[in-house]
């Protein structure tokens, strides 16, 4: 539905632009000429402008709570993200098996040797300071913000400032204010944020060797590795080749190794050889192991589908709860049908639609009528060495979602932007054509958001109601937080119950929580668990229920 509205909203911008050649200038045009003039004087003010892109969206973003809310966790990922958020708030790396596991066993966290979530912990760091500030909601609004001012920073380093502060409000407007980026809590703009560092710090390093660069370049990596580790390797690959090759001196001159020694190798070197150790302590803590990530500690408890395309299923282990089994058979499903001709071209064309309908849509379809000039420049050949590589490595992989292209989105909004400096300078009849297309693109994203802010605020269903997330468990949730007394939840799900949509989720302190969430294991596997809480009044939720509703679980 959005699709169809931005693409109808485009054409109708292009017809009026079509209509308007040939006409003298108008009040319109000396408009966009005057506010063109002011944008032009805050993107020379570089540090300013940066800062405004991301303080412009928190404030926008916030301002917008009034209609959308502050959203809810929904999906499985963002429950394991808050899991380490507030075991990371309480001041701990990872917390111990609770007796009764067993009764709290759920998706993407692991239970041996330690209660934790499976994920790298950038991301529990970012919800953890929110969570420290009032809210985990606040650590994504403040990562997403300044993620979209890396992307300015970034693209500062790469084209003009005018062209750089353009590209930045356009993320801003795509992806820093209703996107599930912002709007969830996924560790999307985390490795966005770490891409744009080493994109960013790239040029700048090439044209004046410093330590602070350099700091800046490890920095990314480092946010890279512990936010989306595959990914941010394949993303870092050409960079790395581009950088020996800088400093060989096989395509352009290098300083001399006194300089790029103290002031680029050893700064890389040192930052990545301290983040390597604090992060194989922090696994050894989590899973006992220095090189044993708790992701792999997590696949190989309970998952049969390996993540790669050539490797071979391994053996079912033994579940305790029956929907925990239907999530890891259903990805055994997806893998083999993956591993087929047909399988592996229907996903890949699955993957194409998703991403081109997060990333571009219509809207940013537009600019990529210049890409073919674009890629005859020799100054994008790494950008575009960078999405073949991405290309190359989601081509292996059985699972992609569109965030995990967030380390390389800073290389499409720098093809994005300099493919419209090409529109930029299109006429036809010596009218300038292209300037009016690359000038509608903004209006029109702003049109959008307009719209969908409209229609969240009189109920107009063209896409999801706000706010987001399980709300009926956020309800719950609060309505037992206002009872006196503490509170297990067990909560009892049906046949073929929809895995992607789970309640059982608890905090670090399992014991110290004020709700306990629990499984329905039958009367007698309950009785132990009540035994346990014998303080907490008990309570039982159909958690697939269409009105999930409270109810004494003595009844």
């Amino acid at each position: 539905m959005l699709a169809i509205i931005e693409l109808v909203l485009m054409s109708a911008a292009a017809l009026l632009i079509l209509r308007a050649q040939g006409r003298p200038q108008n009040a319109e045009t000396s408009a966009f000429q005057s506010l063109e003039r002011a944008f032009g004087g805050l993107a020379r003010r570089r540090g300013l402008a940066v800062f405004s892109v991301g303080a412009g969206v928190i404030a926008l973003r916030v301002a917008l709570i009034l209609v959308l809310g502050i959203p809810q966790p929904r999906w499985n990922d963002e429950f394991s993200y808050l899991l380490a958020a507030d075991t990371f708030a309480h001041g701990k790396i990872t917390n111990p098996t609770h007796p009764m596991w067993i009764h709290f066993e759920s998706f993407h966290i692991i239970e041996h040797p330690t209660y934790m979530s499976m994920y790298p912990p950038a991301q529990g760091l970012v919800l953890a300071a929110g969570q420290l500030l009032g809210r985990p909601w606040i650590g994504q609004l403040l990562i997403t913000a300044a993620m979209c001012s890396a992307l300015g920073w970034m693209l500062q380093g790469w084209l003009p400032a005018r062209w750089a502060l353009f590209g930045a409000i356009l993320a801003a407007l795509r992806l820093g204010l209703l996107s599930y980026w912002m709007n969830t809590y996924w560790c999307a703009s985390v490795a966005a944020l770490g891409g744009a560092l080493v994109l960013g710090a790239w040029p700048r390093l090439r044209r004046r060797p410093s330590i602070s660069r350099s700091l800046i370049l490890a920095l990314g990596l480092v946010v890279l590795a512990n936010s989306r580790p595959y990914e941010g390797f394949v993303f870092s690959i050409p960079i790395a080749f581009a950088m020996l090759f800088w400093l060989a001196g096989r395509n352009d001159p290098a300083p001399a190794l006194r300089v790029t020694l103290p002031q680029v190798v050893l700064p890389i070197l040192v930052t990545l050889l301290l983040a390597g150790v604090a992060t194989s302590y922090y696994y050894f803590r989590v899973t006992g192991n220095p090189l044993h990530m708790a992701y792999q500690v997590n696949r190989e408890a309970y998952a049969t589908a390996p993540y790669f395309i050539w490797q071979t299923p391994s053996a079912a282990p033994v579940y305790h709860h029956e929907v925990v089994r239907s999530l890891y058979e259903w990805e055994l499903a997806e893998f083999e049908k993956y591993r087929t001709f047909g399988g592996y071209l229907s996903g890949v064309r699955w993957k194409l639609k998703s991403w081109w309908q997060f990333y571009l849509g219509p809207l940013l379809t537009v600019p990529l009528l210049a890409f073919p000039w674009v890629v005859r420049q020799r100054k994008m050949r790494l950008p575009l060495l960078i999405c073949a590589a991405m290309a190359a490595g989601f081509g292996i992989q059985t699972w992609t979602l569109p965030h995990y292209f967030s380390p390389a989105i800073c290389v499409l909004y720098l093809l994005l932007v300099q493919s419209m400096r090409r529109l930029w300078h299109w006429s036809r009849a010596n009218r300038p054509l292209g300037r009016m297309l690359v000038r509608a693109i903004p209006v029109v994203a702003c049109a959008m958001i307009l719209l969908r802010v409209t229609a969240a605020g009189i109920h107009l269903p063209i896409e999801p109601a706000w706010p987001r997330g399980n709300l009926e468990r956020a309800m719950i949730l609060h309505q037992l937080r206002q009872l006196p007394e503490p509170a297990l939840v067990i909560v009892r799900y049906r046949p073929h119950q929809d895995f992607d949509r789970e309640w059982v989720y608890n905090e670090a302190n399992i014991d110290g929580a004020k709700v306990v969430w629990a499984r329905d294991m039958g009367r007698s596997g309950n009785q132990e668990l009540i035994e346990y809480f014998r303080d907490r009044k008990v309570w039982l939720v159909e958690g697939d229920s269409p009105t999930p509703q409270l109810r004494p679980y003595s009844d």
